[in-house]
């Protein structure tokens, strides 16, 4: 059984080098979500460029996707690779396990806060309790975890009492400076 298993490994490793190496022979360039792109250069060789953009994890809730989205297109303004659920999951994907990948892989987490998002129950805090989980594995001064406050709200005590948090108002240009300041800090 285990010999079957592994044969069966090896059967899908080589199916997929055959397409990636056919995509490449054809011109294309084959993009691998996270790591980076290969393509076809002009000596005749595969080269491999990889992302070395910040990957950001935004938590939110379905109430605030709009500034969830605004963050997410000046967080790409400023070099760095935002994952955002309505961009990033594609249909069929599983996507608790996604998200939950999404978030190992994730340089950062940013968690944004409102008086919505502080008292609602779902997804946004199945999300930050991992992301608690996450940072534990990360080294101490390692901000994995970055609080932003998008209104006067209540961040919980369990962050605030070792994490400090970011303002993105009254003053939003300024917010997000911090939030970039605190990334390249990390």
């Amino acid at each position: 059984m285990a010999q079957s298993v592994r044969e069966s490994g090896r059967h899908s490793v080589r199916q997929l080098t055959n397409i990636l190496r056919r995509c490449l022979e054809t011109g294309a360039r084959v993009e691998i979500d996270g790591l980076g792109i290969f393509a076809p250069g002009k000596d005749g060789k595969f080269h491999f460029t990889p992302f070395t953009q910040p990957k950001v994890f935004l938590a939110y809730v379905e109430e605030d996707l709009k500034v969830a989205e605004k963050l997410s297109q000046d967080l790409k303004v400023h070099g760095c690779d935002p994952w955002l659920d309505r961009e990033k999951l594609l249909p069929g994907q599983n996507w608790p396990r996604s998200i939950e990948r999404a978030i190992e892989m994730a340089d950062y987490f940013v968690a944004l806060f409102s008086r919505r998002a502080a008292s609602k129950r779902g997804q946004f805090q199945c999300e930050l309790r991992y992301a608690l989980d996450c940072a534990s594995r990360h080294p101490l001064e390692h901000n994995f975890i970055v609080p932003v406050r998008l209104e006067q709200c209540n961040v919980p005590a369990r962050i605030t009492t070792s994490i400090q948090y970011v303002d993105l108002f009254p003053d939003w240009d300024a917010g997000v400076k911090r939030l970039l300041d605190s990334m390249q800090r990390g």
